[in-house]
């Protein structure tokens, strides 16, 4: 990827990270973790799609994401076979056969049957939820909406990621306009270590243990976090670095 263009990219990125305030960063892990994993259907830039992937972050919950950009026809139609209607996002939970349209019914599902806790205050003011997600999309007008063609891979692809990082978005938008399905493994900041960027730690040899299931899992697997980071079991490839991601999809499974 062209440097200017990547640091461009990255810098709309930043900016719509900015206009969340600090949502779809933190996390305070569920109390419980389901069994069976989410499944969200959803896309990339959508402001109410967003909200979900936010709480997710917040709940250190994963899911597995079905793209479903506009002019899409890979999960499109299972949306509308299961809930009647091509809405999104649209959630199905095996684990208490529940499947659900609407953005912050699903955000105030997840906390209570999840978190097992009340919906937190700021979830409650929900037209500037939806105000605040819509205008964060503002510096990414395109990303992540449109189809583009793609093979999909045979196996699950695998993505540590968190909502608001402006690194890992532009994997997503691709992942979304590729309409190529991934386990989200959710990977948001909880310690103060957790907040200490890749680049210091190598410098100062400082390896955080992170009581966050997905960042220890990373540390374990990869010798560092560093988000995003891709997992293709389909080629045995593992990599960090957003860039380099974006590239590797293309040339994997573009067309």
């Amino acid at each position: 990827m062209n440097k200017l263009f990547h640091g461009i990219d990255i810098l709309t990125s930043t900016a719509s990270t900015a206009l969340r305030f600090g949502m779809g960063v933190n996390t305070d892990p569920a109390t419980l973790q389901p069994d069976q994993t989410l499944e969200l259907y959803e896309f990339e830039n959508c402001p109410f799609c967003r909200l979900v992937r936010e709480a997710l972050t917040e709940l250190d919950l994963d899911a597995i994401i079905y793209p479903c950009p506009k002019g899409g026809q890979r999960f499109r139609p299972t949306v509308s076979k299961l809930g009647g209607k091509q809405q999104f996002p649209f959630l199905v939970d095996a684990n208490q056969n529940v499947a659900m349209y609407e953005s912050l019914d699903i955000v105030r599902y997840l906390f209570e049957t999840y978190g097992q806790r009340p919906l937190p205050a700021r979830w409650r003011v929900a037209p500037a939820q939806v105000i605040g997600s819509s205008l964060s999309g503002i510096p990414r007008p395109w990303q992540g909406r449109m189809v583009r063609g793609s093979r999909q891979p045979e196996k699950l692809l695998e993505l540590y990621s968190f909502e608001s990082s402006p690194y890992a978005r532009p994997v997503r938008e691709l992942l979304s306009e590729m309409e190529i399905p991934y386990l989200l493994r959710n990977c948001g900041r909880g310690a103060i270590g957790d907040w200490v960027p890749p680049p210091v730690r190598d410098l100062t040899g400082i390896k955080p243990s992170s009581g966050l299931r997905n960042r220890a899992a990373l540390m374990e697997r990869a010798g560092r976090v560093s988000i995003p980071y891709l997992v293709d079991p389909n080629t045995g490839n593992s990599m960090a670095q957003s860039a380099d991601i974006v590239e590797y999809l293309k040339k994997t499974y573009g067309k």
